[in-house]
């Protein structure tokens, strides 16, 4: 939790009272609440293992609620309770009690109960595309629950088929599109396929979608139909089964990839961008992958508040639930899930967390399937997504960090002790909100306290609120460095009662990154190429910028030791000249009458300056 304190910024203070002081007369047991506004509309309810201890929180300091919640509290007027003998009881009457209201601000995901279907045009050339109702004139196959099954099952035989997927009218001679060039599409566009033959490709098409699921009897009997064709001399007929069968094995060899060695599960996964977040499930039954949805929810916390409503939401109006949920993230306080679930299926079910082989890839594919649709929404790539998560996943954090700050010091010998801050937005570098700081409090070379005294003046800033630069706390702090730079910082945000991740950056030998350094050891990355390499761009980039202030701090200060050496020119003078002149070739290539009208200097600095810098005069 951020630091700062501070109330609900949205609600009014003297209602929050009000409500706090009900709230604490709340018993200490199980059961149900129900936020009211002021019409005495339900808008808000959960349920609790103490009422006492859950209802408080939300009328208390708003910090520690999302933007989401904030507003929700905002509208409370009233709110009413149902005591539970048990905790599964309030899960149970919970779940029947948003069912029932449809609230405002609760999970509510939009359940696609509206059958698909595939539909064949009724056209002089029909063609083979997706519809979610009956509603248009046409040839309807279906009704099935999944979207998704649908639109692969009609890409897929269009693919096998090379069945065009256009609008274009074929008694009209055109241009084939890239689809013909491909050899996705056999273009009747073109006017060379006769209408008889490309209907027969349509029924043929239309037979394999009734009874593609018994491939191996439809590639045999295609087998038998192109052995014939060729033995007849049809070759012409015999090529197009041929590569039929080709496409059909091709799809098949496809969908082996993404198979599961359990006969019926779900896999779910989630990625987060600040307190927006995506769930992707992604669902097998004998083996294959026969459904996908992601789901988009704003105004969540972390993965714990996430799954604790969803994952009810999701199976309240489901009846074929697997024995086997995967799931991106460990919470003993899901077993009463697990228990409804099992109780509401009629047989055990069990959530896991896979660690390493297949079913781990599989949950990494369906993480990486969740961050490429939340992408769209943070203006940024599925891989800048997966990578935070990936972070998150490997330091234990509740969230993608969104604002990243590392802090590396540079100095030579203890001289010209210099600290570079970076930040990093949603994966990128953010280089408008870089920062350097000179160290104040000591001459010297102290690693350690200069990174104290870097992060003590950053906290002192965001304090004063003076400072636009500062005024937005990190999500995640990275120090070049381990755990001894670490222990300096910590007291530091303990000063300033802020609680941020802090993590070092630690290298190797060869000054690589090798590590990230963790209060618990260090956390080995290298395994992890995506979370390697981002780490290791960051730790390059605050080096980078650090050692470059330094850099340049010095060069001046070599300077400012040149012209210093000349009688009668001070470091007010040589500060001067350098401004006017803006460099030391400047300064040597001008006059001592130009020397003379820079500010600050006279006619006799002018002349001993010259007679410095061109000692062959």
């Amino acid at each position: 939790m951020q630091g700062g304190g501070g109330v609900n910024q949205y609600a009014d203070p003297r209602q929050l009272a009000v409500l706090k002081t009900k709230a604490n007369h709340l018993p200490l047991t199980p059961g149900v609440y129900l936020m009211k506004d002021q019409r005495g509309q339900i808008i808000y309810i959960g349920k609790a293992k103490a009422l006492k201890n859950r209802v408080t929180q939300y009328f208390g300091s708003g910090n520690q609620h999302t933007e989401k919640v904030k507003r929700m509290v905002s509208n409370v007027a009233d709110f009413e309770t149902i005591l539970c003998d048990s905790e599964f009881e309030a899960l149970i009457l919970e779940n029947s009690l948003i069912k029932q209201n449809q609230p405002k601000y609760n999970i509510l995901l939009k359940d696609d109960k509206g059958y698909s279907y595939i539909r064949v045009t009724k056209e002089r050339w029909p063609k083979i595309t997706t519809a979610k109702s009956t509603d248009q004139e046409g040839n309807y196959i279906g009704p099935y629950n999944s979207s998704y099954i649908v639109k692969e099952t009609a890409d897929e035989a269009r693919k096998i088929f090379k069945l065009p997927d256009c609008g274009r009218d074929f008694d009209r001679v055109s241009k084939p599109c890239l689809n013909y060039h491909i050899g996705l599409c056999d273009a009747p566009c073109r006017g060379k396929i006769p209408r008889e033959e490309y209907l027969a490709t349509v029924n043929a098409a239309v037979e394999f979608i009734k009874h593609g699921e018994n491939e191996d009897t439809a590639l045999e009997a295609l087998r038998e139909r192109m052995a014939a064709a060729a033995e007849n001399l049809q070759f012409e007929v015999a090529a197009k089964l041929r590569d039929r069968i080709a496409a059909i094995e091709k799809i098949r060899q496809k969908q082996k990839v993404v198979r599961s060695s359990y006969k019926s599960e779900d896999v779910i996964a989630s990625a987060f961008i600040g307190e927006n977040a995506c769930v992707e499930v992604i669902v097998f039954r004998n083996h294959r992958l026969t459904d996908k949805q992601h789901f988009m929810i704003e105004g969540v916390a972390d993965r714990e508040a996430l799954y604790s409503e969803f994952l009810v939401r999701y199976y309240s109006d489901r009846d074929d639930i697997p024995g086997r949920i995967v799931l991106d993230y460990e919470n003993e306080d899901f077993s009463l899930t697990e228990q409804w679930l099992s109780e509401k299926s009629g047989h055990k079910v069990l959530f896991v967390c896979p660690k390493q082989g297949e079913q781990k890839e599989l949950l990494d594919l369906c993480a990486k399937n969740a961050a490429e649709n939340l992408s769209e929404k943070a203006d940024r790539t599925g891989k800048e997504m997966s990578v935070l998560n990936e972070i998150a996943r490997l330091l234990g954090l509740k969230n993608a960090p969104r604002r990243i700050e590392a802090y590396d010091i540079s100095n030579t010998a203890g001289r010209e002790n210099v600290a570079g801050m970076i930040v990093y937005q949603d994966g990128r570098p953010l280089k408008s909100a870089y920062k350097r700081f000179k160290i104040k409090t000591f001459i010297g070379q102290d690693d350690f306290r200069s990174m104290a005294e870097v992060l003590d003046r950053r906290f002192t800033e965001y304090e004063k609120g003076e400072d636009e630069g500062f005024s937005t706390l990190p999500d995640l702090i990275l120090l070049d460095g381990g755990q001894g730079q670490m222990s300096a910082v910590r007291p530091v945000l303990a000063k300033h009662h802020i609680e941020l991740p802090l993590f070092g950056m630690v290298k190797d030998s060869k000054h690589r990154t090798r590590a990230i350094s963790s209060e618990g050891g260090d956390i080995a990355i290298k395994s992890n190429r995506a979370a390697f390499t981002f780490i290791t761009g960051i730790q390059d980039e605050v080096h980078r910028f650090a050692i470059g202030y330094h850099k340049n701090r010095r060069s001046k200060a070599m300077l400012n030791s040149e012209l210093t050496a000349v009688p009668g020119i001070g470091k007010a003078r040589a500060a001067a000249l350098l401004r006017h002149f803006k460099t030391m070739k400047a300064i040597r290539a001008a006059n001592p009458e130009e020397l003379s009208a820079a500010p600050g200097m006279n006619k006799a600095a002018a002349e001993n300056v010259y007679r410095a810098l061109h000692p062959e005069l």
